[in-house]
């Protein structure tokens, strides 16, 4: 089978959406990439102050509401729907659920070829560049560095902690068939 779409897990700022940029430039097809910034950026404004949205405390930690979840299932089976008519995918995502996160996809996959990739990182290094990028509420990247990674189940994981983007993209194009 061909590979239609390669899954990133990873903390906040463990470096997925640099992997993604780098992939898309190192493989010969051609990829589209969609992840869990640009599903936020897409919902309504609204959708980061309700109860139902997707709330992110001041110690960066993240509530996800009911009205945020459906949302976020119609753009999966969106995204998925594009892979069966023949687009390639990589999607850059955060299993703030873990395992069950992780499951969410699966039902959605029937008779797709998946890369599941963990991407992982050292917690400091990660803070470190939540602090440079900006964007982000400090301690999101300390509070997801590990949980997003119970019980999920990869077919291939890199270390961003000491190892640039194009070279774990690289590492990561190898197992594309």
């Amino acid at each position: 089978m061909t590979t239609q779409m390669i899954i990133l897990n990873g903390g906040s700022s463990a470096g997925k959406s640099g992997i993604v940029r780098c992939l898309q430039a190192e493989l010969p097809d051609q990829w589209l990439a969609f992840g869990a910034d640009s599903l936020i950026d897409a919902m309504p404004a609204r959708m980061q102050t309700s109860d139902g949205g997707i709330e992110i405390s001041t110690d960066g930690e993240v509530a996800i509401g009911a009205d945020f979840r459906a949302l976020e299932q119609a753009w999966a089976q969106g995204v998925v729907a594009m892979a069966h008519a023949g687009a390639r995918i990589i999607i850059d995502d955060i299993f703030l659920g873990g395992a069950a996160s992780q499951r969410r996809w699966q039902k959605l996959l029937d008779g797709l070829d998946v890369l599941w990739v963990g991407v992982r990182c050292d917690s400091a290094v990660a803070a470190g560049r939540e602090i440079a990028r900006g964007d982000r509420v400090r301690g999101m990247a300390a509070a997801q560095a590990n949980i997003v990674h119970e019980g999920v189940h990869y077919d291939l994981e890199v270390d961003t902690t000491h190892t640039e983007s194009l070279t774990c993209a690289r590492t990561i194009a190898a197992h594309v068939s």
